[in-house]
């Protein structure tokens, strides 16, 4: 579980950045709906996260040939991949004040690392009834990855697997990374993209 953040630092993680665009009008008007919805905060963020997770999809299970940069586009887009998806749910999160982060995981591409590997993003959210950090996965769930809403354990979409070289960073960070962004800017194709390195 991720260490306690003092509340001294938590306004770094309700910044809107370009990544995290959460004045942005559909951004706003999202997070209305969502709050119509939900009479507490906890179920603010079991809905924010169900819908970024199951109305949202991930753009390689669909294959889609859009690459979303930032929050607003993948809502506009209604796909991302795990980078871009996890900017939307922190802003329908922050757009609430409610702080939340991205922490990462290097993962192998294949059931091996012979493909190379990939950066997945997952979510951080501070619950401040609770006192505590929990991480939330909205990647998409699919016939191989089951995640769920828990504020008792992490039930993630993936789990780093040492034998092949994969990572859990247990990190939390206030923006996705600029090198992340940096493809995103770059790339045409979702398929061909690559991260072999270390965050």
């Amino acid at each position: 579980m991720l260490d306690y953040t003092r509340m001294s630092d938590l306004n770094i993680f309700l910044q809107e950045t370009e990544s995290i665009d959460y004045k942005n009008p559909i951004i706003v008007e999202q997070i209305n709906l969502l709050k119509a919805k939900s009479p507490s905060v906890i179920d603010y963020i079991k809905n924010a996260y169900e819908f970024v997770r199951d109305e949202i999809s991930h753009s390689w299970d669909v294959k889609a040939n859009i690459v979303s940069k930032n929050a607003s586009e993948v809502l506009i887009n209604k796909t991302g991949i795990c980078w871009t998806k996890s900017c939307l749910l922190a802003a329908l999160l922050r757009g609430n004040r409610i702080p939340s982060g991205i922490s990462y995981q290097k993962l192998t591409r294949a059931d091996d690392a012979s493909d190379g590997y990939i950066i997945h993003a997952l979510n951080t959210v501070y619950i401040r009834d609770l006192d505590k950090w929990i991480r939330l996965d909205a990647r998409g769930n699919k016939a191989t990855v089951h995640a769920q809403f828990s504020t008792e354990e992490e039930i993630l979409a993936f789990s780093a697997r040492p034998e092949f070289g994969e990572v859990d960073y247990i990190d939390n960070n206030p923006d996705l990374d600029k090198r992340l962004v940096e493809i995103l800017h770059t790339v045409d194709v979702v398929m061909n993209i690559r991260t072999d390195f270390d965050l």
